[in-house]
């Protein structure tokens, strides 16, 4: 998409750049020679920086050394690193969104939802590094917003609770994503499948945990359900999925709440 007849519209010249970029609202004399270089292929390159090596390792010297072109060359489509990293995040939330299908669950829709936020997170570990500065505004983010808005369409609630549930939801997968990536990290890095069970620490935790500092800790340690000893009898084998019921149980219930007022 390329908008330059809307940079006429002084609502779109105030834009800040990296959020013109996102949505192909580019200025005459910004770009480069034609064919030298694009911005999808400089946001490629980053996002492969990323992925490899980590956010840290994202500048423009970076960026332009592996595509074969001086630094300056970038900032001819890109300004600034800030601009670089936003496009970087509304890049890798350009994810195939489900066609509709009117007879699908609205519950079903939200795990669709939760685990393609969590994936993100999986996939690029570093997308947690960026900070959350303000609302998303660009075009990729957006589409996902308007996915989870969709299986709300026929809720009795009004646009604020909609953007309440839809918060709720991308945070829940925000935060199962950078766990579920710390894992990954730690398992590249060489640490055992017990890493993060804390089966090692398990009978050393029954000595330190005492029922007259940790009343109600104390039997759930001892049982060995803490550190996972049993985890294999548990019936709730997948966490991510035990954690999404309640919160859909929890916006279920009070659906009916306001159907009953």
């Amino acid at each position: 998409m390329d908008n330059r007849d809307g940079l006429n519209d002084e609502t779109l010249q105030n834009l800040p750049s990296g959020t013109a970029l996102s949505w192909g609202i580019v200025k005459q004399g910004k770009r480069g020679p034609k064919g030298e270089l694009s911005i999808k292929q400089i946001v490629d390159a980053a996002v492969g920086i990323a992925d490899q090596d980590g956010l840290s390792a994202v500048s423009m010297s970076r960026v332009a050394q592996t595509l074969g072109y001086t630094t300056m060359s970038l900032y001819r489509y890109i300004t600034s690193k800030d601009d670089l990293l936003l496009l970087m995040q509304d890049a890798v939330c350009d994810i195939p969104i489900p066609p509709e299908d009117e007879n699908q669950d609205w519950r079903d829709g939200m795990r669709e939802y939760v685990r393609a936020c969590m994936d993100v997170f999986v996939k690029h570990p570093w997308y947690g590094d960026i900070p959350v500065t303000g609302v998303p505004v660009t075009p990729n983010i957006l589409k996902l917003i308007d996915w989870v808005l969709r299986n709300m369409r026929s809720f009795p609630l009004n646009d604020f609770e909609k953007m309440s549930i839809l918060l709720l939801l991308s945070s829940y997968g925000r935060s199962i994503g950078l766990i579920k990536a710390d894992m990954n990290k730690a398992v590249n890095a060489g640490a055992g499948p017990d890493a993060f069970s804390g089966l090692p620490y398990s009978a050393a935790l029954k000595l330190l945990v005492k029922p007259e500092q940790y009343p109600d800790l104390y039997p759930i340690v001892m049982s060995g359900i803490y550190a996972g000893e049993k985890e294999a009898e548990n019936p709730i084998v997948n966490d991510l999925e035990f954690g999404l019921d309640r919160i859909l149980d929890g916006i279920e219930q009070y659906l009916e709440q306001k159907r009953n007022q």
